[in-house]
């Protein structure tokens, strides 16, 4: 069996040219060189898995080269590394000094290189000040660290500072597609995308996780592996999440987000992500801004096609929406409420149910015929049949008949989703539009009696028994309605019971005029206190009502000395 090598080991740059993502940086240092004018003291700062360290080697080795004729030699002897981590007290750094005096025996620098500087004392930094501010000609420092806020500002200002920056997604994912062809491995574009992601610009951390993929899926390097193996949420969670978010579908959202969550991933990784990928669809709407969107190939393809499906106002709102909840999860006590909350409510952002209707009513199934003979719906003045014939006649004057058919009072798209948050407003709405037929003029007013009016009225608060909505139907049958004009009047005693009939008028009315044929009817309420009936509710106050009711109640309790 071969020994592995790392593969941040194996192919870690020898040259200024292998160096990743850092040109700005590697540039100056091999014009320094060149041109003589490097400083003696320099500290390298910046994320882990940048390159500091293998810069620095690169320099110590290419410093001595500079002054010789000699390539092939790399001066090992000439370079020094100490670890600041586990060497950061004064006698360390006093036994450093001590090793600077000495000159080089080949080349002529030496140059000693100090890893995570920023872990040495502050009894050992000052020890180092004056080393580093008056150094012998022959020692180049080269300080690294990843905290440069805990450098004292002496030793700051006496370096020359080289800060790296993280390696960009495209930067990464190139060279691990190197890689990858050099080992025989054949790995998908998007795959490759997905480690360089996770890496979060740091080439080292890329190495090491595109190590730990290949030992899981092969030689072959997919990216439902590479998903799998990271834990990473896959993009396409959120294509089908926004897809089902803009046909409005709840249900299967919420199935969806809990698949996820059956997964194994958090609700809070959820949101953040889709609030990213409305993101990159905004992103993708636009030519100018494409090139924002870091993702690989077949992906930019799969959010150009769903980003043409998206409304710019839609994206907007989306984006704040899932934002919102991504600043509440953390102080939510029902965290998955407020996530299964704000997608319901992203899913009714391009709800048509919950629109208003530009529509005050319905409109009746009347026609009349015109001077062309072509027969017109009055309400949307759209031709609905033509006669074959096509000679011009009269208008004719229709009358309207004795009996006209009921209309059909059927709303047809106008059923809002049962988790809705404003369905129970939009079935008032609906209500209220069901029984506004004063506007329409030729429908049925047929006169009825006042016995059959009441048998109507018992009948529907019957109903309301029947629903369980027993305070409403109580409320009918203990205050009978009067009838004068072919409308209806009832009497209350308080404004409480006024205002719970009020909010139920609207059926009453629907049921009312389909079961009367009258569609002029009316129901008017109206409160006197002063009638309000008085009611026993306490043992004296029932004791009372029946001492009225019959005298002999009270020799009864006289006779047995009865208690209340």
């Amino acid at each position: 069996m071969e020994h592995f090598i790392v593969s941040a080991r194996k192919y870690r740059p020898q040259t200024f040219e292998d160096v990743v993502g850092q040109q700005a940086i590697t540039n100056t240092l091999e014009n320094a060189i060149k041109s003589n004018h490097l400083a003696q003291a320099l500290l390298f700062t910046g994320p882990r898995g940048v390159g500091k360290t293998t810069c620095a080697r690169i320099l110590a080795k290419q410093i001595n080269q500079a002054t010789t004729n000699t390539t092939d030699e790399d001066f090992a002897f000439n370079i020094f590394e100490l670890d600041a981590a586990s060497n950061n007290s004064v006698d360390d750094i006093r036994s450093l000094t001590d090793q600077v005096r000495i000159p080089p025996q080949t080349g002529k620098y030496k140059v000693y290189i100090i890893d995570e500087v920023h872990m040495l004392s502050a009894a050992a930094f000052n020890a180092f000040l004056k080393t580093l501010e008056e150094p012998p000609e022959h020692a180049i420092f080269i300080l690294a660290t990843t905290e440069k806020h805990k450098i004292i500002p002496t030793i700051l200002s006496r370096c020359q500072i080289f800060d790296f920056k993280r390696i960009e997604i495209i930067d990464i994912k190139n060279y691990l597609k190197n890689i990858a062809k050099k080992e025989g491995i054949t790995a998908e574009d998007d795959a490759l995308h997905i480690i360089a992601q996770k890496a979060d610009g740091a080439l080292r951390d890329a190495l090491s996780i595109f190590d730990r993929v290949v030992s899981f899926s092969g030689e072959n390097l997919t990216r439902k592996a590479v998903t799998e193996n990271l834990n990473v949420l896959d993009y396409d969670e959120f294509f089908i999440a926004t897809d089902l978010i803009l046909e409005n579908k709840i249900p299967e959202l919420l199935l969806h987000f809990n698949a996820i969550l059956a997964k194994g991933f958090e609700g809070h990784h959820f949101i953040i992500g889709l609030a990213s990928h409305f993101r990159d669809l905004l992103v993708a709407k636009d030519e100018t801004t494409i090139e924002l969107l870091e993702v690989g190939d077949n992906a930019k393809k799969k959010y150009l096609d769903q980003a043409k499906k998206c409304d710019l106002r839609f994206l907007l709102e989306a984006i704040e929406i899932a934002n919102q909840c991504d600043l509440n999860y953390k102080s939510s006590k029902n965290q998955r409420l407020l996530i299964e909350l704000t997608i319901m409510q992203l899913a009714s952002i391009t709800f048509d149910g919950e629109k208003k209707n530009s529509k005050p009513y319905i409109i009746a199934a009347l026609h009349f015929q015109t001077s062309n003979n072509r027969v017109y719906n009055p309400a949307f003045n759209k031709p609905l049949a033509t006669p074959k014939k096509t000679t011009v006649q009269k208008p004719i004057a229709l009358k309207p008949p004795k009996k006209i058919v009921k209309p059909d009072l059927k709303i047809e798209n106008r059923r809002p989703s049962p988790l809705s948050l404003k369905s129970i407003n939009h079935k008032k709405e609906i209500a209220k539009i069901e029984v506004d037929f004063e506007e329409i003029e030729g429908l049925p007013i047929d006169d009825f009696t006042e016995n059959e009016a009441i048998r109507l009225w018992l009948t529907y608060s019957d109903k309301l028994k029947e629903k369980g909505k027993n305070s409403l139907a109580a409320i009918m049958t203990a205050n009978s309605p009067t009838i004068k004009e072919r409308n209806f009047y009832i009497e209350l005693p308080n404004f409480v019971m006024e205002n719970q009939l009020k909010l139920s008028l609207n059926p009453l009315l629907k049921f009312l005029r389909e079961k009367l044929n009258n569609f002029k009817i009316k129901v008017f309420i109206t409160v006197n206190e002063k009638a309000t009936k008085k009611y026993a509710y306490t043992p004296l106050e029932k004791y009372q009502k029946l001492k009225e009711k019959n005298s002999a109640i009270e020799t009864l309790k006289k006779t047995f000395d009865l208690d209340i």
